[in-house]
């Protein structure tokens, strides 16, 4: 029946002169022409929407930063309302999207025989392994160039408020087996209705890989009713992402009001711009080394192609957030959706470069500042705990050092896509329906 009408509608269509067939081919053409530069930045929610809002933002954040001497809070709440408002939604969607994502993924890899326990080891080999090299590295210019540029700071710089003091009192407490036993404890939820209400994402992800692994195939009524769930999401996502330039600038413009110039002492420069000496290293010459060896892509052109992501992980400071927006980037790409739904999850929750990055240098950071020098096996132990730590680390935007939690979280979210490509070409994985033609 198909064919037939097919058939008819070609016959229909088949043109009876040359004036018909010029006409077909000028609409051929019509259809292949690319889209001009004003036609993809008019596109809502495009990724230059996304980059003028937030070079946008981040000039009259400056301006305003520069010329009034202190900018009221109930300016910057108010003000931030639109991005807070977008920023909620994003993450209303995130629980949902890591389980149906996460559970589909595992039944499409069933579905391909083996390729479940390939994607599976090659995926969290690759993060496990850039997530040392990410430390090393760090560890080793930490060693040899940031820790020999900081000074001892005494008096009233080390003087910290009633709140801090006891927090710090509480984490004196706490021996570093517990930090790496919770770590382990958090994959496996005690309460599974707790840790989908609490948001604990890697539990979560655990549970969806298991129910994913339990559900009896596509005639299983759970999930078809998890395929009408993710249709739902993807267009919640879709109709977010075209909002994306507003959330991004009423997210970056308020935060830039409480940026101090001032205060930025000798220590925490060297912090801060080892911190992102580090990530511009791991992100421009480690990750497109390993991507070009492997694919023999353009890694910075890929890179750029996916600035919707990492521009919004900027503008969120959350790769939870952002989830969204990569699973679309890495899709767009021509990455398999198999893989692209199964890495980029797990990668948002135990792929995290940049704060891998920042954890040697923020503890050399606060030894310095009190006169102590870290030796050898204090690195070890530093290099130990910043694996461990970074793999356990809550995606969510850090309301401590807001500033470079940005820049961390473009990096992870970065090594995620980065990664989609680089596993995709390692296991040769492919979607059944490409498989089909």
């Amino acid at each position: 029946m198909e064919t037939k009408e097919v058939k008819n509608i070609e016959e229909a269509s088949a043109p009876n002169s040359d004036q018909d067939l010029s006409s077909q081919s000028s609409n051929e053409e019509g259809t292949i022409a690319k889209p001009t530069f004003w036609q993809r930045v008019k596109e809502p929610g495009s990724v230059w929407q996304i980059i003028i809002a937030a070079v946008l933002a981040i000039a009259i954040g400056l301006a305003v930063t520069f010329t009034v001497d202190e900018v009221p809070d109930a300016v910057i709440a108010i003000v931030g309302i639109p991005g807070d408002l977008w920023l909620r939604s994003l993450k209303a969607v995130v629980l949902p999207l890591i389980v149906t994502a996460m559970i589909l993924a595992v039944q499409r890899l069933r579905e391909m025989s083996k390729g479940g326990a390939i994607l599976a080891r090659w995926t969290i080999g690759y993060y496990i392994i850039t997530t040392l090299i990410a430390v090393m590295h760090s560890a080793i210019l930490v060693g040899l160039v940031w820790s020999k540029l900081m000074v001892k700071v005494s008096g009233d710089s080390l003087a910290v408020g009633d709140s801090d003091q006891e927090t710090i009192e509480e984490r004196e407490a706490v021996a570093i087996h517990s930090v790496v036993a919770d770590m382990f404890q958090s994959l496996i939820p005690a309460n599974v209705v707790n840790a989908l209400a609490t948001d604990s994402l890697l539990a979560v992800l655990v549970t969806s890989i298991v129910v994913g692994y339990l559900i009896k195939g596509a005639n299983s009524s759970l999930f078809r009713a998890l395929v009408e769930v993710e249709k739902i999401i993807t267009t919640i996502i879709t109709f977010l992402i075209k909002l994306a330039p507003i959330g991004v600038f009423f997210l970056v413009m308020p935060n830039l009001f409480r940026l101090d110039i001032s205060e930025i002492g000798r220590n925490l420069g060297v912090l801060i711009g080892g911190t992102l000496v580090g990530m511009a290293f791991h992100l421009v010459v480690i990750i497109p080394i390993i991507l070009f060896s492997i694919t023999r892509k353009n890694p910075y052109s890929y890179w750029a192609k996916c600035s919707p992501a990492w521009v919004t992980a900027w503008g969120t400071a959350s790769s939870a957030a952002t989830l969204p927006v990569t699973l679309k980037c890495c899709i767009t790409r021509g990455n398999p959706v198999t893989v692209t739904k199964f890495a980029i999850p797990l990668g948002c929750l135990i792929n995290m470069d940049g704060t891998a990055i920042y954890f040697p240098i923020v503890v050399v950071f606060l030894a310095a500042t009190q006169g102590i020098t870290l030796n050898g096996a204090d690195y070890a132990v530093v290099y130990l705990l910043s694996t461990l730590a970074s793999i356990g680390t809550t995606p969510i935007p850090s309301p401590i050092d807001w500033f470079l939690d940005r820049f961390r979280t473009a990096m992870n979210v970065s090594g995620d896509l980065f990664a989609a490509a680089i596993v995709t070409k390692i296991t040769g994985i492919r979607d059944l329906e490409d498989m089909d033609v």
